[in-house]
């Protein structure tokens, strides 16, 4: 972690989202810069690449001149916290070697310059389902109110394999899918676009680390293969999602598209803002079992903007409401010897909080329709519109210091003809 007393030279770095204490790593180009890995920080982007070239971190400048960060995270903990530590030390206050550097005009590019590209080749991705509140809200609406949970939802990180190819950056667009939807029970299904659009409110880490056939991770070695975090929004189709999800599932309810902020934040930035998370009853079998603060306290919000139109928050949640943590979810996504492959995604599952407005997820939100969400422009919402921008945020506050995320938006466009 580096310290929370240090400054950076940058002075748009102070209070910025992107302090010193962040460097989170993503991929960016320019006219001039062929996509390549960057370092956030203050509204400017540190070109590794340029860094690497003129040796000023220990690092091999093809490495950095690639369109993802995979390559970077498989050289493993050791080396790309000791880089890290390279590039904080560069910006801290009082360090001039890159504003005297010869080359001192290469080395940045503003952040509204730059075109950011999603910064993880992500080969398999795995949702899960790990908020309490948000389970049982679920449960209580389709299900049974008396027993909102699964059986084995207090036993299992319960979780399902997704779509990786339709996982795209901050600021794509999506069409409205089209599907089976059954709006009338006692009639047969249509095709039909969805009439549900709706949002989920995640936090996504990847895997920086492989691991072989068999292999299983402990909760105790987890975090040596957590690179680091991101926002995630996990589109879905709620009316194609209810009609095909018995027995087997999300299908294509869930695939057509999910969104990722830009912008990968090392786990090691989080240090300080651990905190414990729910008590969890019944004990879970030993190899779920963990030590320490393993849940973080990132607050989390969604906004809605209709086109041409003030955006109104209509969430603020927290990472926090895990039930269960990313070391129990890698530990049992393995404990059967499934692989691990460097640029896997894990996605947390929709966060939702006790309270109302912290739901994650306008299936909640307005309650499966029948409590309309107001918004700035007089007009009212229970599923997205056509032409409405959904935007995340995330924060982690302490003592002075905030570690951001950047946004994840993403705008619904009409479904095609």
């Amino acid at each position: 972690m580096i310290s929370f007393d240090k400054k950076s030279w940058v002075a748009s770095a102070q209070g910025s989202i992107f302090p010193i204490q962040n460097l989170p790593y993503g991929i960016f180009s320019t006219a001039q810069k062929t996509p390549r890995i960057g370092v956030a920080i203050g509204d400017k982007i540190l070109d590794l690449y340029e860094l690497a070239l003129h040796q000023l971190i220990d690092l091999n400048p093809e490495i950095a001149n690639q369109n993802s960060i995979n390559s970077f995270m498989a050289l493993g903990k050791e080396k790309t916290n000791a880089i890290r530590l390279q590039i904080a030390s560069l910006l801290e206050m009082g360090n001039d070697l890159l504003t005297n550097h010869s080359n001192k005009a290469d080395f940045f590019v503003e952040m509204d310059q730059a075109k950011l590209h999603l910064p993880i080749k992500i080969g398999d991705y795995t949702d899960f389902y790990s908020s309490r509140q948000h389970a049982t809200n679920v449960g209580i609406m389709f299900r049974d109110p008396a027993n909102a949970l699964l059986p084995n939802w207090l036993h299992i990180p319960v979780g399902y394999h997704g779509r990786a190819s339709s996982i795209v950056v901050s600021g794509t667009p999506f069409h409205r899918p089209k599907g089976q939807i059954k709006p009338v029970e006692s009639e047969p299904p249509i095709y039909s676009e969805s009439k549900r659009m709706d949002f989920e409110l995640e936090v996504g880490f990847v895997v920086g680390q492989a691991t072989e056939l068999g292999q299983t991770v402990s909760t105790k070695d987890a975090e040596k293969y957590i690179f680091g975090l991101f926002l995630f929004n996990d589109l879905s189709a709620r009316d194609i999602q209810q009609w095909e999800y018995v027995p087997l599932g999300p299908f294509l309810g869930k695939n057509f598209a999910s969104v990722a902020s830009p912008w990968v934040v090392p786990i090691e930035a989080l240090d300080a803002f651990r905190v414990a998370g729910e008590d969890q009853n019944p004990k879970v079998l030993p190899y779920l079992e963990f030590e320490g603060a393993k849940n973080y306290n990132i607050e989390l919000e969604v906004a809605i903007a209709p086109e041409n139109q003030e955006e109104t928050v209509i969430c603020r949640s927290n990472f926090k409401y895990m039930y269960w943590n990313m070391c129990q979810q890698l530990a049992h996504h393995t404990v059967n010897g499934c692989n691990l492959n460097v640029g896997d995604v894990m996605a947390s599952g929709t966060i939702s909080g006790p309270e109302p407005h912290e739901f994650g997820s306008m299936l909640e939100l307005a309650w499966k329709g029948t409590k309309p969400i107001q918004l700035k422009d007089g007009t009212e919402r229970v599923f997205l519109k056509d032409n409405d921008t959904c935007i995340m945020r995330g924060f982690a506050k302490k003592d002075g210091v905030t570690i951001g995320f950047g946004d994840c938006t993403t705008k619904v466009l009409p479904a095609k003809s």
